[in-house]
């Protein structure tokens, strides 16, 4: 079993900051997720993050408290916080997935016309992460 925790945030930079903040917050979490063998996916697009993390429960709600205070996150929403038999992400520290069309239709398909995680459902979780998973 592994402890699995899916959230999304609304950024707090301005635009001529956010490469720079991605990349930071990318190398902070895969420099982190190694020492403590934590996995996870982190999309970014529209001024939205959504990021899944698997793990060992403790260090994981430690990293959910490390959100919360980070000043580049605010709006932040928990979508699931559970044991789940195996994880989906075990390959990756940190799989980031780049803007994709296929996510882009998951979200017309809900009807937004771009991407809104803070507006999906609980419910929604499992279909993103599939595609996250798949996705190159």
């Amino acid at each position: 079993m592994t402890f699995q925790l899916c959230c999304a945030s609304k950024t707090t930079s301005p635009h001529h900051q956010l490469l720079n903040d991605l990349r930071e917050i990318l190398g902070e979490a895969r420099d982190f997720n190694v020492l403590h063998q934590v996995r996870g996916v982190l999309y970014f697009a529209d001024e939205h993050f959504f990021q899944c993390l698997e793990g060992e429960q403790l260090v994981i709600l430690r990293l959910l408290e490390k959100l919360y205070k980070d000043p580049r996150h605010h709006q932040i929403k928990l979508f699931r916080a559970l044991q789940v038999e195996r994880g989906h992400f075990s390959q990756w520290s940190m799989k980031y997935v780049r803007r994709n069309s296929k996510i882009q239709q998951f979200f017309e398909h809900k009807g937004f016309l771009r991407f809104q995680p803070l507006n999906l459902d609980k419910q929604d979780i499992p279909n993103l992460l599939k595609l996250l998973y798949e996705i190159e």
